[in-house]
């Protein structure tokens, strides 16, 4: 185990670090094809720092990720791997960075980027790339799927939750990137493996492949490895807001500011904690998506970063076969949801302050009828009994953490007999993240609301200045 890992790993993550050392040892490659939530990014952060403590780490690693997870990588090194040095390439500034990329013991840069910087990329030698998310090269074709198999790196790794979605052709995609000829040509493929599995169903042939992949893909279900899990586990997903959205937080931040100086100079902090949530009110209605700020006309208001992410997930999520409570404070966000879960076709039920029969969603979840429980934090945190739940995901961060608590403990209840993953969704940089960091230093803060006058104000005024500091 790498000394410098600041994480314990279970039995079946320590598993997946010799697996990945063996690959590298034997100058192979492979997939670590875990079920989402299992720790894959920890698993590969372990992987990378035991090769730095070995002396191996000559040259840098290479992460390439869908955009949305590129904090989630920054932020799980920073906490696990503190001594791993870590460039994170990406934004309008990244072109300063391209004559240092040698310094760094680990790169993370997005697919979408690739093409643009790609002959910056392909002029370094990397010691490890590993594609995150590798599902984004399933058609061998496309652009990105040609670049990087260009890029010179001594060792290669993809992680998915899903390394096949529609046909096997994806599968070979990606071997054909880690070891290629490994599974022949895509027409040697076709003919030897896909046909005959897809099409005839033999067995025999399915049984080949599997022999030949077995090696080189590690799977586990969260099922097989519930017994090594805590009983819940906490994910934080972040996504930047960029464009007309970006745009948007910034207008709203900067009146939003004025107003709250104002008041604090009129009242005092401690009066004026009414102003100050309105305020964050509509920055968080930003966050979540522009169409619930009020004054915008039809057809203004920007898409939104965080429901673009979310409708990412979710299907993933469905075809593992996880069952999911989705919680929000807003009833108009959950409206926009089921917008588009209707749109992609994904079933649902529904629970808010207004559902008068609330005993039929409640059934119907828990009978299997629908995968997906749409539920207002106010109408459906605490009195329900949902244990058919194994996901939880918090759309919205709110000041108070017992809130969240009591809302994941509709399926974290007594009844409940498999692992629980909880998600929360946070804008990068915006007023949410430093929600999130006042959720740890203060888990008490909504309390202060309800003291009485001459209490302890709700925030002290560095903290005032901190929440509505610019997008960095």
């Amino acid at each position: 185990m790498p000394k410098a890992l600041q994480a314990e790993l279970r039995d079946y993550q320590r598993e997946g670090l010799n697996w990945m050392q063996f690959l590298r040892c034997m100058g192979l490659a492979g997939i670590l094809a875990d079920d989402m939530g299992l720790g894959k990014t920890v698993q590969a952060l372990a992987h990378i720092l035991a090769e730095k403590e070995a002396g191996r780490l000559s040259r840098p690693a290479l992460v390439l990720a869908p955009t949305s997870l590129m904090h989630n990588w920054r932020r799980e090194a920073e906490k696990f791997t503190p001594s791993l040095s870590v460039l994170v390439l990406h934004g309008p500034n990244r072109a300063m960075h391209f004559e240092q990329l040698a310094d760094y013991d680990l790169v993370l840069t997005t697919y979408p980027l690739l093409a643009r910087d790609f002959e910056q990329l392909e002029q370094q030698r990397w010691h490890l790339l590993i594609l995150d998310e590798a599902q984004y090269i399933k058609n061998p074709r496309a652009k990105v799927s040609q670049l990087v198999r260009r890029l010179q790196a001594s060792h290669r790794l993809c992680m998915t939750g899903t390394p096949m979605e529609n046909h096997l052709g994806e599968l070979w995609a990606q071997f054909d990137f880690l070891m290629p000829g490994y599974l022949h040509d895509m027409r040697g493929f076709t003919k030897m493996f896909r046909k005959p599995i897809e099409i005839q169903g033999d067995a025999a042939r399915q049984e080949a492949l599997n022999v030949r992949l077995r090696p080189f893909m590690l799977r586990r279900a969260k099922e097989q490895v519930a017994l090594e899990l805590p009983p819940k586990t906490e994910i934080v997903r972040s996504i930047e807001i960029e464009g007309a959205q970006r745009q948007l937080y910034e207008s709203v931040r900067l009146a939003m500011q004025k107003r709250v100086r104002d008041a604090v100079a009129t009242m005092g902090s401690g009066q004026s904690q009414i102003v100050v949530l309105d305020a964050l009110l509509k920055m968080r209605q930003v966050c979540c998506d522009p169409r619930l700020v009020h004054g915008l006309q039809e057809g203004e208001a920007p898409s939104s970063a965080k429901l673009q992410m979310l409708m990412e997930m979710v299907p993933e999520m469905i075809e593992e076969g996880r069952r999911v409570l989705l919680f929000s404070q807003f009833t108009s966000m959950l409206k926009l949801i089921e917008d588009e879960l209707r749109r992609a076709q994904i079933g649902y039920v529904k629970l808010t302050g207004q559902t008068r029969d609330r005993q039929t969603p409640i059934e119907a979840f828990q009978n299997g009828d629908a995968p997906l429980f749409l539920i207002s934090l106010k109408a459906g945190g605490v009195g329900l009994n949902l244990t058919a739940a194994d996901t939880v995901i918090h759309y919205d961060p709110w000041w108070n953490p017992a809130a969240e608590a009591q809302a994941t403990d509709r399926a974290h209840r007594i009844g409940q007999d498999k692992a629980v993953f909880v998600y929360k969704l946070i804008t990068e940089g915006t007023v949410e993240e430093k929600i999130l960091e006042l959720q740890e230093r203060k888990r008490e803060l909504a309390n202060a609301i309800h003291q009485k006058e001459g209490g302890q104000p709700l925030w002290s005024p560095a903290e005032l200045e901190t929440l509505f500091a610019p997008l960095t």
